[in-house]
């Protein structure tokens, strides 16, 4: 059961990771005004899944 939550959060994950690298490549098309606060909630919400991702993994392995 842990293990399937697990793969969903790590799924999460990627996605939010591959959205913040599309986001942070709009810079390098010449799209200058990227600074909306999407990368810092992205990140953010990363963040929060990592954290999440490490503490299911600390108490699976204990």
């Amino acid at each position: 059961m842990i293990y399937g939550y697990l793969q969903r959060l790590y799924a999460k994950r990627a996605q939010l990771e591959a959205q913040l690298e599309l986001y942070e490549a709009r810079s390098c098309f010449g799209d200058e005004e990227v600074s909306d606060g999407t990368d810092i909630d992205l990140r953010d919400r990363i963040d929060e899944i990592s954290s999440e991702i490490e503490a299911l993994e600390h108490t699976h392995n204990t």
